[in-house]
């Protein structure tokens, strides 16, 4: 089955007559592999002009993490948060270098960074050193833990902070061993909270005409991603067991088995779903002062589970799914990701991407964002290392005999 949709004419557009809602903002994206690149991303499908800055001839490293690849030898991983944007090589640990990347922001409104806390001022690229000549500019830093506190100058990593957060010890079967979620869900939501404290800052400048930093660490951002398990401890000062795919606080909410170990999910959120549960299973439970408020089945969760086991081990997922969805009862089959992308609704939804009309082999997964007036545009595929180095230092004034200096110099 072909699970590509194929976007409007508008959002496909390579012109810039479709003028997003960040349109004519400039951004110089000085990060890599995925937290800080994934924030790129978004500000440049909202239609920023987006300038990626790569080590020469190296480039980011996720350009190197495959397979898989496609044709054109882009791994699926550096595509997965890169289009939209112009690659520029510069090595920045050059005085020549350093003068590029300052004329670049000279012209920006953002600078998004993920280097380790202080690494960028030894090349005068820190956000003291060039708000000075350049104060409306937001400086954006994405780091493992923040520009602050006694962790700040150590690395960070999705998995470690998965780890250190306390989500791994809420994550995984209640027997076993702790797991991760199975994409960098940190760096993803962190590189969400640093688009929003980005769009922030633009706001705060339009009304006080000054940039700012914008701070964003992954520990942090995990800690609040812990939400209502985290505030279980603050409001109990009981450490959180981990439940497996059961909710700490609502029952039913879980995956069962059906007839043949076909497995789908129930979320059964509230006591008249709970009622329409049992007249689906034609069993008077919910009059049972046990299970009559969901407080009750919390209390009684092993005994009404064991139960539900029994009753959906009765009929196939097929059945369940049918008569749940009928009964208005939450409920939803597991895909895997092939299955997912191929529902009708993804499709409807244009969550596939096929560059196919730019001469690129690339598909990409969608925006999830949707405006009626400004939409998202997917108008460049990712870029090849040092696409855009000559054209981006021309119009900065660098002529041929320049740039091929720089080139044989390695600055470029």
């Amino acid at each position: 089955m072909n699970t590509t949709s194929q976007p409007s004419d508008a959002q496909l557009n390579n012109s810039d007559t479709v003028e997003g809602a960040l349109y004519g903002i400039k951004v110089l994206d000085l990060s890599r592999v995925l937290a800080g690149p994934s924030c790129t991303q978004v500000l440049a499908d909202l239609g920023a002009e987006v300038i990626k800055v790569e080590r020469p001839h190296i480039g980011d490293e996720t350009r190197h993490w495959a397979p898989p690849k496609f044709s054109d030898d882009t791994s699926a991983y550096y595509a997965t948060i890169n289009r939209n944007k112009k690659s520029l090589t510069v090595d920045i640990t050059t005085p020549a270098g350093q003068t590029i990347i300052k004329q670049l922001i000279a012209d920006s409104d953002i600078v998004v960074e993920n280097f380790k806390v202080g690494g960028l001022k030894k090349y005068g690229l820190d956000y003291e050193s060039l708000k000075q000549d350049n104060p409306r500019l937001i400086y954006a830093s994405l780091t493992g833990f923040g520009q602050t506190g006694p962790d700040a100058k150590r690395p960070g990593y999705d998995y470690i902070i998965q780890g250190l957060s306390g989500l791994m010890s809420i994550t995984g079967p209640s027997d076993g061993e702790p797991h991760k979620v199975g994409v960098a869900v940190v760096d993803l939501f962190a590189g969400l909270q640093l688009t929003i404290g980005i769009q922030a800052a633009l706001l705060a400048r339009q009304r006080t005409g000054l940039g700012q930093h914008v701070d964003v660490a992954l520990l942090d951002s995990a800690l609040a991603m812990l939400a209502n398990v985290g505030m279980n401890h603050l409001a109990s000062d009981k450490v959180p067991p981990r439940l497996g795919n059961q909710h700490p606080n609502i029952v039913p909410y879980q995956v069962f088995a059906a007839q043949g170990e076909e497995h789908f999910i129930l979320a059964c959120g509230n006591d008249s779903q709970f009622a329409r549960l049992c007249d689906v299973l034609g069993v008077d439970w919910h009059t049972d002062s046990r299970f009559m408020t969901n407080p009750a089945r919390v209390a009684e969760r092993e005994l009404l589970c064991d139960a539900l086991v029994k009753k959906f081990a009765e009929h196939p997922r097929a059945y369940w799914l049918e008569a749940l969805d009928q009964a208005g009862i939450p409920c939803g089959a597991i895909h895997n990701i092939a299955e997912a992308l191929a529902m009708p609704q993804a499709q409807a939804r244009e969550m596939i991407v096929d560059f196919a009309a730019q001469g690129s082999p690339v598909k990409a997964l969608g925006s999830p964002i949707k405006l009626s007036g400004s939409p998202v545009t997917y108008r460049t595929p990712p870029p090849k290392l040092s696409e855009h180095t000559d054209s981006t230092l021309a119009d900065f004034g660098y002529d041929s005999e320049m740039i091929a200096k720089l080139r044989a110099d390695g600055i470029v």
